[in-house]
């Protein structure tokens, strides 16, 4: 458990400059050889301690430290699903927030079960290739395109993280492909995250993405129509603020995980009027 500023999750679109109550358990149903937590997510819990925490107390400790959301991330909430799912009731009932940080790796009937009791979800697109979840996850594609339409459709707020990794899924024809497909069916305004890939775990050979492949991603997802494209795991002049997609003006001003200036008035641009996508209170 910790308390994290929200925009490490990241949302960007989703209460800026706040706290949120971050728990997991250990374990994980992917097995992503480049996974940047794989000390937790590929322990077995029979090899592991943990803290004793039942939803009630999960909550009660949200609210003494002043986190308006809970977040169920760090490994993935499907591998304590009813857990996630009995603390997220208590925590709604208590005007709590609360958040998924998911792979979205599940069926889809739990997950509308789930989805009736949170407010966002960020969840990884790996790539557009059903080689690469299996060859490097041990999962498959179609379920995580399932949840995110599913997601997106049930009215949750939703935000897009594709890990761009060297040599695997860095092609400008990839990113393309997945931008694309991110428009169509999820809507432009979907928030979309280019994070930088770091050698971890298994996949130590490859190097750390580039700053211009990074950059190049970006650019590639705006020429496609999407309207709010970041970058992460890496310090970016322009690629973790938010523009405005009508008339450009900067609306959040961001250093790492800090809001420097919000101008957003009550989610709309303070120059042109148009309505920004998010949870803004």
């Amino acid at each position: 458990m910790h308390i994290d500023p929200v925009e490490k999750k990241p949302f960007f679109h989703f209460l800026p400059g706040t706290s949120t109550f971050s728990l997991a358990t250990v374990g994980c149903n992917l097995h992503c050889k480049n996974c940047q937590n794989w000390e937790i997510s590929q322990l077995n819990p029979e090899d592991s301690q943990a803290a004793f925490c039942p939803p009630d107390k999960l909550v009660e400790l949200a609210k003494s430290n002043n986190c308006p959301s809970l977040s169920y991330t760090y490994t993935d909430p499907v591998v304590y699903y009813e857990y996630a799912l009995d603390s997220s009731k208590l925590a709604k009932a208590a005007g709590l927030r609360n958040t998924l940080v998911t792979a979205g790796y599940i069926n889809k009937e739990p997950l509308k079960q789930l989805l009736k009791f949170v407010d966002a979800a960020r969840i990884d697109l790996k790539s557009m290739s059903d080689d690469f979840y299996k060859d490097i996850c041990s999962a498959t594609l179609k379920p995580v395109l399932d949840s995110l339409v599913l997601t997106k459709s049930s009215g949750v707020h939703l935000e897009v993280i594709n890990l761009v990794i060297p040599t695997l899924n860095d092609s400008p024809e990839q990113i393309r492909t997945l931008a694309r497909w991110v428009k169509s069916n999820l809507g432009a305004d979907t928030p979309l995250h280019f994070s930088r890939f770091y050698p971890q775990y298994k996949m130590q050979y490859l190097p750390s993405t580039s700053a211009e492949t990074l950059d190049t991603a970006r650019q590639i997802a705006f020429s496609e129509g999407m309207q709010y494209v970041y970058i992460g795991n890496i310090t970016s002049k322009e690629g973790q603020n938010t523009y405005c997609p009508g008339c450009k003006t900067l609306l959040i001003e961001r250093s790492g995980f800090t809001v420097l200036k919000n101008q957003l008035k009550n989610g709309t641009c303070p120059s042109c009027g148009k309505e920004i996508y998010g949870v803004w209170k």
